[in-house]
């Protein structure tokens, strides 16, 4: 095919040939930008995925210094966002030469002496007859023992008590029938397994994240062999106990005023028949619909969640589940229920609104990490204003680190005289000249438009002392969901999901108090099958108080320890920033 081009030879036959070849011209330029734009994101996206596969996970940012050499013009603007980054550079640069050089934090020697209260026996190690008996000298004199203690290990033994219950009559009347003692009330029919059984399968899966079988298997090893219906059975009938305990928790956190969420996928087998949808029941309606999808696309289970509600004025957490992500979850928990006060969480949207759908009864506080992590994930494509931004943020953790141990109104007084003036900053760069030149499509943007648009949610801890900077604490809990969901894989039912969540309220907060869970979790039983409803006196707080010798002191030494040390690193990186020069 010839594809030589044909000029024409009159001059409007040339015109209109040169408008279109220029159309052209100028629509493949487009497309060529197009491609390019889409490179570029594509390019942006790949360099994201390999940072979260191989970057460090700590939120540590290094800038280069020799990005100051970039020339951004000679503008009131430019020259503050420099010297913002310069001291940005500088404390990052001060931070890792005081991580090098940074002493040790003080510790208490540690003791390799046994624990005093074990049990101990003595064995004599076996003389040969040439160390008894000397070959020039004959028998030696034996004046004392050296000792060395060997910790040894066996495991937990099983064992069966025998209860008798006697039998009485009336000699002369056998009509009166036969007389004995009441029975002791048990976990299921029978009697047959105590409480410590319990205790020991309830820490098992909820406590170490064991699934049954393997809880299966480590009875074995104790010598019982037991079916795994069996230990779901004891499981279940635990859980039943529990339940007006996990509701006066729940109400516990309610009632405390602050609290902060959020929550986790776990994998729901879907059920033979769907259950029906009740009127008066939203959560029936809910359950009824996410089932009947899932079955109307052929799945086999759905995604449900295990929502964490943790109180921030007292030690408790409370566990909740749902088949779904909607915000019936939150709304049935928080707002159906009464609560009045702030909830910290993340920016989902069933918490968004749920200041309007409690008429304001509950005030939304938005958490800082997400923004700030936000701007760091994206540090990349502007650093300039990204290291202002991060440098602010990491003036308000300082603050919040000094303000720690600080009372309520102590550390609000802090927040007001000194984070509301960076804040103020902030909100300058964010509407700055430089901030507003981002691009709309760029991944930075984004983030900058999350501090928009949370602003205010993203403040709110300034006004209340009980708040923290950020839900981090909160965030955390859902380790303990994560890492059982990878042992024990999926819940078999709604109704399992809920034993779960009860169980979990019952442990975290065990945990999070530094109880011995299995000595908690089997004291509760105990109480509980005994008839007794005095739920404040088996809070895990209050019962750590009466139960001294169940509490893990060593986790709150090493906390205290942790805390030390970051302390002592920012104090030592504040005060080399004072430093003239």
């Amino acid at each position: 095919m010839d594809e030589t081009l044909v000029i024409p030879d009159d001059l409007a036959a040339c015109q209109t040939l040169l408008v279109e070849q220029a159309r052209a011209i100028t629509e493949q330029s487009q497309k060529i930008a197009t491609l390019e734009q889409q490179v570029q994101e594509q390019q942006l996206t790949i360099n994201e995925l390999m940072q979260r596969a191989f970057r460090h996970r700590r939120e540590r940012y290094l800038e280069d210094p020799n990005q100051l050499k970039l020339d951004f013009g000679n503008t009131a603007e430019a020259s503050d966002a420099a010297a913002g980054l310069a001291e940005a550079v500088q404390e990052a640069e001060i931070i890792v030469a005081e991580h090098r050089r940074r002493k040790r934090v003080s510790r208490k020697p540690r003791s390799e002496q046994l624990p005093a209260h074990l049990p101990r026996y003595e064995v004599e190690a076996p003389v040969p007859d040439d160390v008894k008996h000397c070959a020039q000298h004959g028998e030696r004199k034996l004046i004392g023992y050296d000792r060395v203690e060997t910790l040894e290990f066996e495991r937990p033994k099983l064992k069966v008590r025998v209860t008798l219950y006697p039998k009485y009559i009336c000699a002369s009347e056998p009509s009166c029938g036969v007389a004995q003692p009441p029975r002791e009330p048990g976990l299921v029919e029978g009697n047959r397994y105590g409480t410590g059984v319990a205790a020991e399968i309830v820490t098992g899966k909820c406590g170490y994240h064991l699934p049954i079988y393997r809880e299966q298997d480590y009875f074995a090893g104790c010598g019982w062999t037991v079916d795994r219906s069996t230990l779901l059975n004891i499981f279940r009938a635990s859980a039943e106990l529990v339940r007006p305990l996990a509701l006066y928790l729940r109400g516990e956190v309610l009632a405390s005023g602050v609290i902060g969420t959020d929550e986790t996928r776990v994998t729901l087998l879907l059920p033979a028949e769907i259950p029906e949808a009740h009127e008066d029941d939203a959560k029936s309606r809910r359950i009824h619909e996410v089932f009947s999808e899932a079955r109307a696309e052929g799945r086999k289970s759905v995604s449900g969640r295990m929502w964490a509600y943790r109180s921030l004025t007292v030690p408790i957490n409370v566990f909740d589940f749902t088949v779904s992500r909607h915000r019936d979850g939150p709304d049935e928990f928080l707002v159906a229920s009464g609560f009045v006060g702030k909830l910290l969480g993340d920016c989902y949207s069933g918490y968004q609104g749920i200041t309007l759908r409690s008429d304001a009864r509950i005030v939304r506080a938005a958490c800082n990490a997400h923004a700030r992590r936000k701007i760091f994930d994206q540090r990349e494509s502007y650093p300039l204003l990204s290291s202002q931004f991060l440098a602010m943020y990491q003036e308000l953790y300082d603050i919040e680190e000094r303000g720690k141990f600080l009372l309520v109104g102590e550390r609000e007084e802090l927040r007001s005289s000194e984070a509301r003036p960076v804040w103020q900053r902030m909100r300058e760069l964010l509407d700055s000249k430089a901030a507003s030149e981002v691009l709309p499509k760029e991944k930075f943007a984004e983030a900058l438009g999350y501090l928009r648009n949370q602003w205010d949610a993203l403040q709110v801890y300034l006004g209340d002392g009980r708040l923290p900077i950020d839900n981090n604490e909160t965030e955390q809990l859902m380790k303990q969901v994560a890492i059982g969901r990878k042992n024990w894989l999926f819940l078999g039912s709604v109704a399992a999901g809920e034993r779960m969540a009860d169980l979990m309220t019952l442990v975290s907060s065990a945990l999070r108090n530094d109880l011995d869970v299995w000595a908690y979790v089997k004291d509760v039983l105990d109480r509980l099958l005994a008839g007794s409803t005095d739920y404040a006196a088996v809070r895990p707080d209050r019962w750590a108080v009466s139960h001294p010798e169940h509490i893990r002191t060593y986790r709150a030494d090493e906390r205290r320890d942790r805390a030390a040390a970051q302390h002592h690193r920012r104090a030592r990186r504040r005060a080399a920033q004072r430093l003239p020069g």
